[in-house]
């Protein structure tokens, strides 16, 4: 406790640097993927076939290389200067965002085609009919994958550490320089990020009661 109470001036500032980041990161990645996963469902092949390369690139690179792109390499193009916690959040917006994509393009494909078609006979455009009448249902059935993935992105947060950003996974290197125990820090670490995923476990079981009965 006493290394807890010692460094609060590291663990509040740390944790709350952590939750904005998870919190502006959470939802570019919803926002992103769910764009994606339209892309993937597109008539248009062109589209289609951009959402596809997108997703098996990212999905299959390293998060610790995503980082480094946009820390390292991307500053090199002199395109915009930005600060290192903005390049967490892109880092892990575009990374996050390929897995949101196929959380929500499988709760696309579990809504009947009748449903589609029966649309398209109306008149519907196809962004009328993924927007009013696909994606709502989609994205009800597909919380628990998409709270799960952001649970994730919580957690891969603290990759952020490694790349001069101040956030709970750098909270191990500063109690170091302190002398006080590193171990210790950690398990009070591991406690804060457990009690975070805990507040997102209930989001889920409130977002699944209230949209079952929705149905």
């Amino acid at each position: 406790m006493d290394v807890l109470l010692d460094n609060l001036d590291l663990f509040g500032p740390f944790f709350l640097r952590t939750i904005e980041l998870f919190l502006i990161a959470g939802v570019g990645s919803l926002v992103f993927g769910t764009i994606l996963a339209m892309l993937r469902v597109s008539p248009v092949p062109v589209l289609r076939s951009i959402g596809t390369v997108y997703v098996t690139v990212v999905r299959n690179t390293p998060l610790t290389l995503v980082f480094a792109f946009f820390v390292f390499a991307y500053p090199r193009l002199g395109i915009v200067d930005l600060d290192y916690f903005t390049y967490a959040v892109i880092a892990l917006t575009v990374y996050t965002s390929a897995f949101i994509c196929e959380v929500v393009r499988s709760g696309i494909n579990t809504v009947p085609v009748g449903q589609a078609e029966a649309a398209r006979a109306l008149g519907l455009t196809f962004s009328q009919i993924l927007g009013q009448i696909v994606l709502p249902q989609s994205l009800r059935s597909v919380v628990p994958p998409l709270i799960s993935t952001l649970i994730a992105l919580l957690k891969n947060s603290t990759i952020a550490s490694g790349f001069s950003v101040a956030e709970a996974g750098a909270i191990r290197q500063y109690i170091s320089e302190r002398g006080d125990s590193q171990l210790i820090a950690l398990l009070w670490v591991a406690l804060g990020f457990i009690i975070l995923v805990a507040v997102l476990s209930l989001v889920q079981r409130s977002l699944e009661k209230r949209w079952s009965v929705a149905r």
